[in-house]
């Protein structure tokens, strides 16, 4: 278990500003219903329509957070990948992605600070109409290269 080597995303030093991944995600039930499952929020502007159809949306939204958890998921898979960490966002949400929507992100390094261990990553999300649903920006931490397991490495003091 310890001796197997888990790859890991790229680390500060092989990050480059300019660097970008674009995914493109449809929102559907399932995903709506695992989510208010998991989270326990029963908001109705998520799920009922009779309710959404009387406000501005006209229709049920997909939550907030669940558009986070697809940022960040694409964070940790993709840039700068397995091993990183969020330490700060700021996201804004200009319109609704509504159920069944397409969600078209683009995250893109927009600094590197090797000293701070530290990469910013710009986060520009549309929907399948090109409407901005979500922008702004992450610092995140990038992985960290392997530690050698030995007890000369301080690796055991948590055992």
């Amino acid at each position: 278990m310890f001796t197997k080597k888990r790859k890991l995303g790229r680390g500060i030093s092989n990050l480059q500003i300019g660097e970008k991944v674009e995914i493109t995600k449809k929102v559907e039930d399932k995903d709506i219903l695992l989510y208010l499952g998991l989270s326990d929020d029963a908001n109705p502007i998520y799920l009922q329509h009779d309710y959404a159809a009387r406000t501005p949306y006209q229709k049920p939204i997909v939550p907030h957070i669940m558009i986070n958890g697809i940022v960040t998921s694409t964070v940790s898979m993709h840039l700068p990948g397995a091993g990183s960490s969020l330490v700060s966002q700021t996201l804004q949400y200009p319109k609704p992605l509504y159920h069944y929507g397409t969600l078209q992100l683009t995250l893109e390094i927009v600094k590197v600070d090797e000293k701070k261990h530290i990469v910013t990553v710009s986060v520009l999300g549309k929907d399948e109409d090109d409407i901005t649903v979500v922008h702004g920006e992450m610092d995140v931490c990038p992985p960290y290269p392997f530690k050698p397991v030995t007890q000369d490495e301080g690796t055991f003091e948590n055992f």
